[in-house]
């Protein structure tokens, strides 16, 4: 298969056309997803990579249950989260490479399980954490924040978009990953990280949810002034 993934998602048109990437790894990663389909066996299915990308989110926990009592099992929650990027990433985009989406199917499902796998690793940050444990759950709020204003601009802008200024998904894994190694030698460094992240995002998702607000009134404004 030649044609390339970039023209393929232009002459399907969907979701994934329209959304827009502002991360700063995007193209290195969009270059990365495009070899990758480009390589996937035939027996590999979208779902197949959705259930790999729900799967690394376990391992995440599983690294992070061992990680309590030998912080060198922290290298499982690593490998977890290199999983989860390479099920999550490509799933949707196999389908469009391959043109055979299921837009509405897939965007629902991909939504979902998104959810479930932030709130299965936040479970395991919060068994990690020796102090103040609920820590792992104000990030897992503000994470899940940020998705409802990314499904909030989507019905009101009709742009989804994940990223969150020049941070998305993978910027994020790989950040945690950095204080998962750090924590192995400085003990606390993913507790600071969890109350500065959590701190960091609420920022990020109070801007993006002003901008959401604002197409809100302007789409309002518009439908106003065409039933008149």
């Amino acid at each position: 298969m030649n044609t390339n993934l970039i023209e393929v998602q232009e002459q399907v048109g969907d979701i994934t056309t329209g959304r827009k990437r502002t991360n700063i790894l995007k193209n290195f990663e969009q270059k990365t997803i495009e070899y990758l389909c480009g390589i996937m066996p035939s027996w590999v299915t979208s779902d197949l990579l959705t259930f790999i990308g729900f799967l690394g989110s376990i391992i995440v926990s599983v690294g992070l249950y061992f990680g309590k009592t030998d912080s060198y099992y922290l290298i499982i929650s690593i490998m977890g989260f290199i999983v989860q990027w390479f099920g999550d990433s490509l799933d949707g985009r196999l389908a469009y490479y391959r043109k055979t989406p299921r837009k509405w199917y897939g965007w629902a499902l991909d939504i979902t399980v998104d959810w479930i796998s932030i709130g299965i690793i936040g479970a395991g940050f919060y068994y990690f954490f020796d102090t103040f444990p609920y820590v792992a759950f104000l990030f897992v709020f503000t994470y899940g924040w940020s998705m409802i204003n990314s499904l909030l601009r989507y019905k009101i802008t009709k742009s989804y978009q994940i990223d969150s200024n020049y941070f998305g998904p993978t910027e994020l894994r790989i950040i945690i990953c950095l204080f998962i190694v750090l924590e192995i030698f400085v003990p606390s460094a993913l507790w600071y990280f969890g109350v500065a992240g959590s701190g960091i995002l609420a920022v990020f998702n109070i801007k993006d949810l002003s901008m959401v607000l604002d197409g809100g009134n302007s789409r309002d404004a518009a439908d106003r002034l065409n039933k008149e």
